[in-house]
């Protein structure tokens, strides 16, 4: 099935727009090597199989800061009293909602849970401890490390390894 295979080109564009989402089709297949139509029809069947699930602006935390504060940034580690499938299932249906939450990963070994948030400050994060951790009876254990400095933030998923050969376009 064509929509489960990616190629060289496939990658080549995945690159160009996880560097930079907002480049015109134009741009794109020229740095790609491709004509537009190639391009722009790749770029479709990417989205509509999901490779591509979503395209967002990247906010800059300094250049934000003097308008609405630094913020929090917190990694938590979340280890839960029972962790069967509809436990781990339950406390993702329950954190996943709240916007403070950025990431949240199911982890091995240590502790079930890491999770990324964000919050305005140290009594946001706190309402967020209550409203997230302490009031669910099967956590066990939270473990909170406050960022002091980001050294490196990219979203982008490494794309080398190895292609299958592609059909004709």
């Amino acid at each position: 099935m064509e929509s489960e295979f990616l190629d060289a080109t496939d990658l080549r564009l995945l690159e160009l727009l996880q560097t930079d989402a907002s480049r015109h089709n134009q741009a794109l297949a020229a740095l790609a090597h491709v004509s537009p139509p190639t391009s722009l029809r790749r770029i479709k069947r990417l989205r509509e199989t999901g490779v591509i699930e979503r395209e967002v602006a990247l906010l800059h935390p300094d250049r934000l800061a003097p308008l609405i504060g630094h913020g929090l940034t917190t990694l938590v580690e979340v280890t839960l009293e029972r962790q069967g499938a509809e436990h781990l299932d339950a406390f993702e249906a329950h954190v996943l909602p709240d916007p403070a939450v950025q990431q949240c990963y199911r982890v091995s070994p240590g502790p079930d849970f890491m999770l990324v948030v964000h919050t305005r400050d140290m009594p946001a994060y706190l309402a967020l401890a209550q409203r997230l951790f302490t009031s669910s009876a099967n956590v066990r254990n939270v473990k909170a490390f406050f960022s002091v400095k980001r050294a490196k933030f990219d979203p982008r998923i490494p794309l080398s390894g190895g292609l299958q050969p592609s059909p004709a376009d």
